[in-house]
C-alpha cells in the first residue's frame, strides 16, 4: 500500500493546479479538441445545442471514472488516483470563477494548452500518482483484454478526434491536434527532467580492443564488452557497450571510424544516469 507523504502531496496538488489551469483558461474556452475529459467535453457541446457547462460536464466525468476505476481496478488504483481526482473538480470550480480568458489565436491555446497540460500530468506521475481521467478506460480494457495500455490511449484519443470532426468540422481536429503533441511531448520531457541526457552506443568491430581503450582512455568512460553471434555469418563478436555525454558523443563516433570505417554503431537516448562517471562529478 502506497502512503504519500507532505512533499509528494504538494507536488500532486501542484500538477493537477497546472492541468486544470490549462483546462480552464485554455482548452474549454477556445473548445479545443484536446485528449481528456475537456476533450470530451468539448466534443459532445454540439449535439447538446452548446447548451453544455463544459467544465461541470468534466468535473463529473472525473469522479465517475474514478468510481468506476475503483470498483474494476481497486484499491492500489484508487489510492494513487483519488488525490489528483478529487483536487481537479475543486481547482477547475475555482479558477472558473477567476477566470479571464486571454485574448490569443485558436492555435496558441492550443500550443499552450496542452504544454501546460503535459507538464502537470507530468509531475503528477513523478510523484508517482495518477491523474486518471480518461486514461481509466483503456486501464480497465487492458486488464480484461490484454491490450497494450499505449494502444488503448491512442484509441480512445482517436474516438474523441473522430467525434470532434462529426460535431465541429476538420479545422478544430487539426487545431486539437497540436493540443495533443504539446501534451505528449511536455509529459517526455517533464518525466526526464533533471536526468542526466547522455548516449547508449553498442559497437560492432573487430578492432574492439582498440575502440575499447579509446573510450576507457581517452573520454574516462567505462565500457562493456560481450559476446555475440552473427545470425548470417554464425561467426562470434564482440560488442561493447558505453554511455557517453552528449558533447563527447560525435568525437567519440569520428574516433571509431577513423579505426574502423565498417564499425556497426547502434545509438539511443539515455536519461537520468546514476553512478560514477555521471553522478559523481562526471567529465562533460
Amino acid at each position: 500500500m502506497q502512503i504519500f507523504n507532505f512533499k509528494t502531496v504538494l507536488q500532486i496538488a501542484a500538477g493537477t493546479f497546472i492541468l486544470a489551469v490549462s483546462v480552464v483558461y485554455f482548452i474549454l474556452p477556445f473548445n479545443i479538441l484536446s485528449g481528456g475529459v475537456a476533450g470530451i467535453a468539448v466534443a459532445i457541446d454540439p449535439l447538446f445545442g452548446y447548451t453544455l457547462n463544459k467544465t461541470l460536464v468534466a468535473n463529473l466525468l472525473v469522479l465517475v471514472l474514478l468510481i468506476v476505476g475503483t470498483i474494476f481496478l481497486g484499491r492500489d488504483f484508487f489510492i494513487n488516483t483519488a488525490l489528483s481526482s478529487l483536487l481537479y473538480p475543486v481547482f477547475t470550480s475555482f479558477l472558473t470563477a477567476v477566470a479571464h480568458v486571454p485574448d490569443i489565436p485558436e492555435v496558441l491555446a492550443s500550443f499552450y494548452g496542452g504544454l501546460l497540460g503535459g507538464i502537470g500530468i507530468g509531475i503528477v506521475m513523478r510523484a508517482g500518482a495518477s491523474t486518471g481521467g480518461m486514461d481509466i478506460p483503456p486501464m480497465i480494457i487492458n486488464k480484461i483484454t490484454g491490450i497494450k495500455i499505449g494502444t488503448l490511449v491512442a484509441v480512445t484519443d482517436g474516438l474523441t478526434v473522430l467525434l470532434g470532426y462529426f460535431a465541429y468540422d476538420l479545422s478544430a481536429v487539426l487545431v486539437g491536434l497540436v493540443s495533443v503533441f504539446a501534451t505528449s511531448v511536455s509529459i517526455s520531457r517533464t518525466l526526464t527532467f533533471g536526468g542526466t541526457v547522455s548516449k547508449s552506443v553498442q559497437i560492432i568491430s573487430d578492432d574492439w580492443e582498440k575502440i575499447t581503450k579509446i573510450i576507457t582512455g581517452k573520454y574516462e568512460r567505462g565500457a562493456t564488452v560481450f559476446d555475440a553471434v552473427g545470425s548470417y555469418s554464425g561467426q562470434g563478436r564482440k560488442v561493447i557497450l558505453c554511455v557517453v555525454s552528449e558533447r563527447q558523443y560525435s568525437r567519440l563516433i569520428e574516433d571509431i571510424q577513423s579505426i574502423d570505417d565498417k564499425a556497426f554503431i547502434i545509438t539511443t537516448d539515455a536519461t537520468d544516469m546514476h553512478g560514477e562517471g555521471f553522478t559523481y562529478g562526471a567529465r562533460i
